[in-house]
């Protein structure tokens, strides 16, 4: 495997694409500047931190850090403008809003986006877990674990009605194509389709009787691909009626992100603290063999 990624993960640092290491605490999640070389990581500790990191140069250079906002941020992403970060801190289940300056750094005072509600799960549920962040069509949309919802705000942090999810779902990872959004539930291991002007379809994210928390979420094409912990395999559903196409081993143990690029698909899999390569031979993964070690690995990002 050519070393051209970013890996994350509750080892030591970041491992960056030449094998070297940038030591920072629990970066378990990374994003990418749409325009500017720069990229955020998460701390994702109690007292939560965001790094702006610049990675014109051959090492990547801390240029910048606040608090996050909240309590352990597990994700982040960058507007498209470049102008908007958005985290969202599991912990409390605090999203925050920063704003960026012309160089990719932070500007200002943060948006924080706090929330209150429960679901009925005695333990994961007692309150709310924002989980992951997305921009979509100039609003901002935040999964919350703890609610049983997808949260929605302006751009000015204005909170808009949220789309709701069956108690028990714990919407986890979710992605759009057009309108019509797709949730992966870590607590009921489904995967929901939800469109307008159609009955929402759910279906299980794995075939396999193995209790499953499902983890990310993305499209490609036609395709719905799913990480299930667990199962420690790699679903690939057909995008208009959630039909399995495939499920293959992962090639790890707990895979909790895998990015693709091209025809490549990498999984950061936390538990045997490894990356495996995988090609997507008609969109069905198939290992190449090539594995990277990276200790708690919870995140890749393509350089």
């Amino acid at each position: 495997m050519k070393r051209h990624l970013y890996i994350g993960g509750y080892g030591p640092g970041i491992i960056e694409p030449g094998g070297e290491l940038t030591r920072l605490a629990a970066p378990s999640f990374l994003a990418r500047h749409p325009s500017l070389p720069v990229i955020y990581a998460v701390g994702e500790l109690a007292q939560g931190w965001i790094t702006a990191f610049g990675a014109g140069g051959r090492r990547l250079s801390p240029w910048d850090e606040r608090s996050s906002g909240g309590d352990s941020p597990c994700h982040l992403a960058v507007h498209p403008s470049g102008e908007l970060l958005a985290v969202a801190n599991y912990g409390d289940g605090a999203a925050a809003l920063h704003r960026l300056d012309s160089r990719g750094v932070f500007d200002g005072d943060p948006i924080v986006l706090r929330h209150h509600g429960s679901g009925p799960h005695p333990e994961r549920q007692r309150g709310p877990h924002a989980h992951q962040a997305v921009f979509h069509e100039d609003l901002l949309y935040v999964s919350d674990l703890g609610t049983d919802e997808i949260r929605r705000y302006t751009l000015e942090g204005e909170a808009l009605e949220p789309i709701t999810l069956p108690p028990g779902t714990g919407p986890r990872h979710f992605a759009f194509a057009g309108s019509t959004l797709y949730v992966a539930g870590e607590l009921d291991g489904t995967v929901t389709r939800l469109a307008a002007g159609e009955d929402g379809i759910r279906v299980r994210a794995s075939t396999t009787v193995t209790d499953n928390a499902p983890s990310h979420l993305e499209l490609a094409g036609e395709l719905v691909y799913v990480a299930n912990r667990g199962p420690d395999t790699i679903s690939v559903l057909r995008a208009d009626d959630l039909s399995q196409v495939a499920e293959v081993p992962s090639g790890g143990a707990w895979p909790r992100h895998f990015a693709i690029e091209g025809d490549r698909m990498y999984v950061a899999n936390q538990h045997s603290g490894s990356v495996a390569e995988f090609a997507l031979a008609g969109g069905v993964p198939e290992p190449t063999g090539e594995v990277i070690e990276a200790e708690g690995a919870s995140c890749v990002l393509p350089a």
